[in-house]
C-alpha cells in the first residue's frame, strides 16, 4: 500500500466529541482523540519506535521514514472524507488509524460515495493490548457518522495480528486474495455479533482493570505521616497488620535525604515514587488536594498501574472541587491509570495469596465470598464492622471497595469483575447514584444470572446525585428504578440493614425451590408474628408447628428434619424463645445444625430468637469447633451453619427476597422473546416518522441543546399506531350540537361524547363524560350539560366517540430516558396510577414473559382476573398491546413518548380510546456504540 499525495478539500472544525478514554485489555487506559496539525513531531516520534517489519506491513515496503509530506497527509485532515485517530498513552502516540473515502475505482472521493479505505499502525511495544480493536470500533462509528458504510483494507497474508482484528470485530464481512494481498470489506452497520464482540471486550479489559488494583505486586503509600497519625501512616499500618503479600513503600517529600527506612514499621521510606526501584502497581494517595497532581504525574512517569485516592477537597466541596475532580480524573487516565476516589475510604481483597488492606479499616475482614461495594466510606465502615459483629464465621468477604465520589472506577467496573471472579459468590452493593442505568442494568442481569446482586440506594428521594458524584441525572422515579432493577434480576431493599440481612441468608443457605414455608419453634405467639410476617412478603406459609416452650434441642431436631423431608416445604424459619432448663444455646444450634446437616434435601433455614445469648454465634460456629453444651459431650460442629434474626420480620424479608430472586433466575435461565407480528410495517412507520419530523421543522439531527418533540395530531398519530397494528377508536370532533349528531351518525348509536382539551383529559372526576348516548335527543342534551358544566365548545374541544365494550380501564406509556433508555409502563387508569403510584415499568424491548408479568405485579391486577366474581378480561390482547408498543419505541428511538389512555380491556380485545405520540430526533445510543469510559 503505496502513500497518494494529500487532497484538498474544506476543513472542518475539531470534532471534540470524537475524543474518548478506553480501557485496554490488559486494564489500562489510553486516550483517543483526532490527529491534528500540532501532532507533526508526536507522530514522526511515533514512527520513529515502530520496527521495521511492522512498517513493512503497513507499507508493503521498507519504508524506515516518513518525509516532510507524508507527515502532512498523516496529520492534515477534513474530518469528513478524511480522519486520523490516534491512541495515546503520557500523551505520546501510541498508535494510529486513518481512513480516506474512495469510490468504486479506489480514488479518493467525497459523498455520495460510501466506502473508506482503513490502515492501522501499531506501536510494537503495545500490541497485544486490544488498542488496534478499540481504534476499529471508534474509526468505525466516527465514518458511520460520515456516512460511510463500508471499510476496505488491504493486509499481507503474513500480518495475521491485523487480519485477526479485522475477523474478530463481528461485523459482516467479505474476503479476497488478490496479487499477494487479502482484501477484506467490512460493512460497518452494527450487527448482534459485533455487539456482542465489543460488549465481551469491554468485560474483559474492565474486569482486568479492577483486578489490577485489586491484587498489586507493590503498593507505595504516598503521604506517609513522618509520626504516627494521619490517614497515610493508618494506612500503611494496616497494610503491614492484614499480612500484604507484596512489597510496601512508604512516600512523603518531606522525609529527610538521609531517611531510607520508616520505623518502627520497618518499610522503606522514599521521597518520592519516582526513587523506588522496581515498578510500582497501586499508590495509595493520601496528601492534600493541592499536591496531588504533581503526585500523579510523577506516578504516571513511573508506571503506576492504579491509584486509590484517599485526599478529599473534590467534588463534594463545590465547583473549584468539581473541575479539580475532573482534571484529576483526565491527567491520571493520560497516563493509562484508573482511579479509586478520590474522597475514598479505599480497597481491601482477602484472598490469602494477597491480604491487601489499602483502607482505613484498622482490620482486615475475615476472608470469605462477599464481594462489597459502597459509595460512602461511613455506610462501608458500618456493613464491614455489622458483618462481622453478626455474622463471624458464617460469611466473610472476598472483596470490598469504598469508592468515594467515584470519579472514574464505578459500581459497574466492579460488577464486570465480579461477574467471573471464582472467589465471589455474592455482591453487596450500597450506591448513591447509578450514573448509567441502561449499562447496570445490562451488566447487573448478566451477574445476577449467574450469583445475586444486593443493591440499597441512598439519595432514593432527593432527585439529584450526592455532592461529588460527576454522574448523568435521570428523570425516572425512584419506583421506577427499582422495577427495572427487578426486572434485572437485582435484589432491591430499602435499608442498610436489609442489604446486611438478605446477604447473611444468600451467603449461608441454599436458594429456596418455591415460596412454601415450615415454620416451627417453642413459641406459638412467635410464630404467628412469622406467619403474618410471610404473608406480606407474598410467602406462602404453612400453619405453625408448636412445640411448646416445654421444647428440647431434640424436639427442636426431629421437628426440623420432619418437615425438611416434606415435599411440601421450601424453606424453614426455626422461632425460639428462652426456655426453662439447663440446655444451652449451643446445645440448639447443634441440634439445628445436625437436623439440617443429615438432610438430603437443600432448602434454607433461618433462625428468629428473642434474648437467647450466643445462639447467633453458635449457628455461625466453623465446621469442627466444639460445640458441647448442657445435654452432652462436647461434640464438633456440623459444616452447615445457619444465619440468626432478632425479629421474624427481618427473616422472612430475607427469605422473601432469596425466594423471588430464585423465581427469576429459575425463568432467565428460559427467556421470554420478542415476538414478530406479521402486520407491523416497520418501513411505512420509518417513512411517516421521517416526513412528519421534517413537516415540523425537527430536522433529522438533534440540536445541541438536546431534541424537541412534536406532539402529533390525531389522525397522524392513528395512523404510525396503525402501522404496528395498533388501532385507536374512532372520534370525530363536535363543535356544536348539529356537528355533534353528523359525527353520531356517521359513526352508529351509541356513542360517547367527552372533552379532549388538555386540561380536561381524563379527568373522569370532574363528570365531563357521557356514555351510551342512543340517539340524537340524548347527545343534544349531553351537548348541553357538558358546555354548561366545563365551558364553551371551542374551551373543551369536545369529540364524539363509538362505543367500546365494557371493561377495566387501563393506561400504556412508554417514554425515553436519557440515561435509562426506553421505559414501557402499565397500570389502571386514574387513582389506581396517579394517586397510588400502581404502576409498572419494564425496560424496552419487552418479551412476552415481560409483559405477562407487567401486567401481574401491579397491586390493583386482580381487577383483571375476575376480582370478586367480576368477568376476566382479555389479558391477553393486553400483553400483545404492550408488545406491540415496545416494539414501536424500540424500533423507532425517535418515538420519544408514547401514551394510549383510556385502553379498555374488555372480556374480548382490547380498545384504545385515546393515544398521543411524541417525536424527536433520534437520540444518540451511546451503549450501541464504541466502548469509552464515562467523560469527564
Amino acid at each position: 500500500m503505496q502513500t497518494t499525495p494529500a487532497q484538498s478539500g474544506p476543513e472542518h472544525a475539531y470534532p471534540t466529541h470524537w475524543e474518548a478514554d478506553v480501557v485496554l485489555r490488559d486494564g489500562g487506559t489510553a486516550h483517543l482523540r483526532p490527529i491534528t496539525p500540532d501532532d507533526a513531531q508526536r507522530l514522526v516520534s511515533f514512527y520513529e519506535q515502530v520496527s521495521d517489519e511492522s512498517k513493512y506491513y503497513r507499507f508493503f515496503a521498507p519504508y524506515p521514514r516518513l518525509s516532510d509530506r507524508d507527515v502532512h497527509r498523516f496529520t492534515h485532515h477534513d474530518y469528513v472524507d478524511r480522519v486520523g485517530l490516534a491512541a495515546t498513552v503520557g500523551g505520546e502516540f501510541i498508535a494510529t488509524v486513518r481512513y480516506d473515502r474512495i469510490d468504486g475505482r479506489g480514488m479518493p472521493a467525497s459523498e455520495p460515495a460510501d466506502e473508506a479505505e482503513v490502515a492501522f499502525l501499531v506501536q510494537d511495544a503495545h500490541q497485544g493490548r486490544g488498542v488496534a480493536s478499540a481504534l476499529l470500533e471508534h474509526i468505525a462509528a466516527v465514518a458511520r457518522e460520515r456516512a460511510i458504510r463500508r471499510f476496505s483494507a488491504e493486509v499481507l497474508p503474513a500480518n495475521t495480528k491485523m487480519i485477526k482484528v479485522f475477523t474478530d470485530a463481528g461485523y459482516t464481512q467479505k474476503r479476497s486474495f488478490e496479487d499477494g494481498v487479502v482484501r477484506l470489506e467490512l460493512d460497518l452497520e452494527p450487527t448482534d455479533r459485533s455487539l456482542a464482540v465489543q460488549r465481551a471486550r469491554e468485560q474483559r479489559a474492565e474486569a482486568r482493570s479492577v483486578q489490577r488494583l485489586l491484587a498489586p505486586g507493590s503498593v507505595a503509600v504516598i503521604g506517609t505521616g513522618r509520626a504516627p497519625g494521619g490517614m497515610g501512616r493508618a494506612v500503611l499500618r494496616n497494610l503491614l497488620a492484614g499480612g500484604f503479600t507484596g512489597q510496601l513503600h512508604a512516600v512523603n517529600h518531606a522525609f529527610p535525604e538521609d531517611v531510607t527506612r520508616l520505623d518502627p514499621e520497618g518499610v522503606p521510606a522514599h521521597r518520592s515514587v519516582l526513587g523506588i526501584d522496581g515498578p510500582v502497581d497501586l499508590a495509595v494517595v493520601a496528601v492534600p488536594a493541592a499536591q496531588v497532581p504533581s503526585v500523579v504525574a510523577e506516578c504516571g512517569e513511573h508506571g503506576v498501574q492504579g491509584l486509590v485516592v484517599l485526599s478529599a477537597g473534590y467534588g463534594e466541596s463545590g465547583a473549584d472541587g468539581r473541575e479539580r475532580q475532573r482534571e484529576l480524573v483526565r491527567q491520571a487516565r493520560s497516563y493509562g491509570m484508573r482511579i479509586i476516589g478520590p474522597n475514598a475510604f479505599g480497597l481491601i481483597n482477602t484472598a490469602a495469596g494477597v491480604r491487601l488492606n489499602a483502607s482505613l479499616s484498622p482490620e482486615l475482614p475475615a476472608a470469605g465470598r462477599i464481594g462489597l461495594f459502597s459509595q460512602s466510606g461511613a455506610i462501608g465502615i458500618a456493613l464491614l464492622s455489622g458483618l462481622h459483629r453478626r455474622a463471624a464465621g458464617l460469611v466473610g468477604i472476598s472483596t470490598f471497595v469504598s469508592a468515594g465520589n467515584r470519579a472514574d472506577v464505578s459500581g459497574n467496573d466492579f460488577l464486570q469483575y465480579w461477574h467471573d471472579d471464582p472467589d465471589t459468590d455474592l455482591v453487596l452493593m450500597y450506591l448513591e447514584s447509578i450514573g448509567t442505568p441502561r449499562k447496570f442494568t445490562r451488566l447487573a442481569r448478566r451477574t445476577a444470572a449467574r450469583k445475586p446482586v444486593v443493591v440499597v440506594k441512598g439519595a432514593r428521594h432527593g432527585g439529584a446525585a450526592p455532592t461529588g458524584h460527576a454522574v448523568p441525572t435521570t428523570r425516572i422515579p425512584d419506583a421506577t428504578v427499582s422495577d427495572l432493577l427487578r426486572q434485572a434480576g437485582v435484589i432491591r431493599v430499602d435499608t442498610v440493614t436489609e442489604l446486611a440481612d438478605t446477604g447473611l441468608l444468600l451467603a449461608s443457605q441454599p436458594l429456596p425451590a418455591g415460596p412454601r414455608v415450615a415454620i416451627l419453634g417453642n413459641s406459638e405467639s412467635l410464630a404467628l408474628l412469622t406467619y403474618d410476617a410471610c404473608l406480606t412478603d407474598g410467602l406462602r406459609p404453612q400453619p405453625p408447628y408448636d412445640l411448646t416452650t416445654a421444647a428440647r434441642p431434640a424436639d427442636f431436631r426431629r421437628a426440623l428434619a420432619g418437615v425438611l423431608a416434606d415435599e411440601e416445604c421450601d424453606a424453614v424459619v426455626v422461632t425460639a424463645i428462652p426456655w426453662v432448663g439447663d440446655a444451652s444455646a449451643a446445645d440448639l444450634a447443634r441440634a439445628l445444625r445436625e437436623a439440617v446437616a443429615a438432610s438430603p434435601a437443600a432448602k434454607p433455614v433461618t433462625v428468629v430468637h428473642l434474648e437467647i445469648p450466643g445462639l447467633a454465634e453458635a449457628l455461625a460456629e466453623p465446621a469442627g469447633e466444639d460445640a458441647g453444651g448442657a445435654e452432652g459431650p462436647a461434640a464438633p460442629a456440623p459444616a452447615v451453619r445457619i444465619p440468626a434474626y432478632p425479629a421474624a420480620e427481618r427473616a422472612v424479608r430475607a427469605l422473601a427476597e432469596a425466594a423471588r430472586y430464585a423465581r427469576w433466575r429459575r425463568q432467565a435461565a428460559e427467556p421470554g422473546r420478542v415476538p414478530e407480528y406479521e402486520d407491523i410495517d416497520e418501513a411505512g412507520a420509518a417513512a411517516d416518522i421521517g416526513v412528519l419530523l421534517e413537516a415540523h421543522g425537527a430536522g433529522l439531527a438533534p440540536p445541541p441543546e438536546g431534541p424537541r418533540a412534536v406532539t402529533l395530531s390525531a389522525p397522524d398519530t392513528q395512523r404510525l399506531l396503525a402501522r404496528y397494528g395498533i388501532a385507536v377508536l374512532p372520534a370525530l370532533p363536535a363543535p356544536d350540537p348539529d356537528g355533534a349528531v353528523r359525527a353520531a351518525r356517521r359513526l352508529g348509536f351509541p356513542v360517547a361524547l367527552k372533552p379532549t382539551a388538555p386540561h380536561l383529559r381524563h379527568r373522569a372526576d370532574l363528570g365531563g363524560v357521557r356514555l351510551d348516548l342512543g340517539g340524537e335527543t340524548e347527545l343534544r342534551r349531553a351537548y348541553a350539560e357538558l358546555t354548561e358544566l366545563l365551558g364553551k365548545p371551542e374551551e373543551t374541544r369536545l369529540v364524539v366517540q363509538s362505543m367500546a365494550p365494557r371493561g377495566v380501564d387501563t393506561v400504556v406509556r412508554a417514554a425515553i430516558d436519557p440515561a435509562a433508555g426506553a421505559v414501557l409502563s402499565f397500570g389502571l387508569a386514574g387513582a389506581p396510577s396517579l394517586l397510588l403510584g400502581d404502576t409498572a415499568h419494564r425496560l424496552v424491548p419487552v418479551t412476552d414473559r415481560d409483559a405477562a408479568e407487567q401486567i401481574r405485579s401491579i397491586r390493583t391486577a386482580p381487577l383483571l382476573f375476575g376480582w370478586r366474581g367480576t368477568t376476566p378480561v382479555d389479558t391477553r390482547a393486553l400483553e400483545e398491546l404492550l408488545l406491540r408498543v415496545s416494539r414501536l419505541v424500540d424500533d423507532h428511538p425517535e418515538v420519544v413518548g408514547a401514551d394510549l389512555e383510556p385502553v379498555i380491556v374488555a372480556p374480548r380485545g382490547v380498545h384504545v380510546l385515546g393515544a398521543t405520540i411524541r417525536l424527536a430526533p433520534a437520540p444518540a445510543r451511546t451503549d450501541l456504540g464504541p466502548r469509552s469510559l464515562p467523560a469527564v
